[in-house]
């Protein structure tokens, strides 16, 4: 039998956290699944859910996490998922969209709107800048999961909202 944990911390990011957090984990008898990880700007967030040997305590688990040098001065939170059954949504990612180009405030707002308007859920959103030669640039990756009978006209809207900003945009169906 198992015990599913949902395990989130933020940190200064430190060389070695991932393999300090996976490999403790590791010892403790975990099976990871969904897993990020991310550094934005100096801080380091990272959040998994894992399924835990039934006899392993959220606490045993937490104090396991807190005593690694790698996670000093962490927020630290360790707990149960959310009950699958409140609210559970597929989480099939359906398209993955990467629009890109110069600094747009309200990019991101508008292009959630024009998900929303289609019944798209974003199920995973990426934003980064980047300094190349020509200056900086932004490149935002969302992974959605869009009604089939809605695809198309969604596509459009956002390749269009995009567009009307000035920026370039490219999907993949999945």
């Amino acid at each position: 039998m198992t015990n599913t944990l949902r395990i989130a911390l933020s940190c200064p990011d430190r060389t070695g956290l991932v393999a300090a957090v996976a490999g403790r984990l590791f010892d403790l008898g975990a099976n990871l699944g969904d897993t990020s990880f991310a550094t934005l700007g100096s801080t380091a967030e990272f959040t998994i859910v894992c399924s835990m040997p039934e006899d392993v305590t959220v606490e045993e688990t937490r104090e396991s996490l807190a005593a690694l040098p790698e996670l000093k001065g962490a927020d630290l939170w360790v707990g149960h998922p959310r009950d699958e059954a409140e609210g559970a949504q597929d989480k099939k990612i359906t398209h993955t969209i990467i629009v890109s180009g110069g600094d747009r405030p309200g990019l991101v707002t508008r292009l959630a709107e024009a998900f929303g308007e289609y019944g798209a859920s974003i199920v995973r959103l990426t934003s980064e800048r980047l300094d190349d030669v020509e200056g900086v640039r932004y490149v935002v990756r969302f992974e959605t999961r869009i009604p089939k009978e809605k695809e198309m006209t969604c596509l459009a809207t956002v390749k269009n909202t995009s567009e009307e900003l000035g920026l370039a945009c490219s999907f993949k169906s999945l």
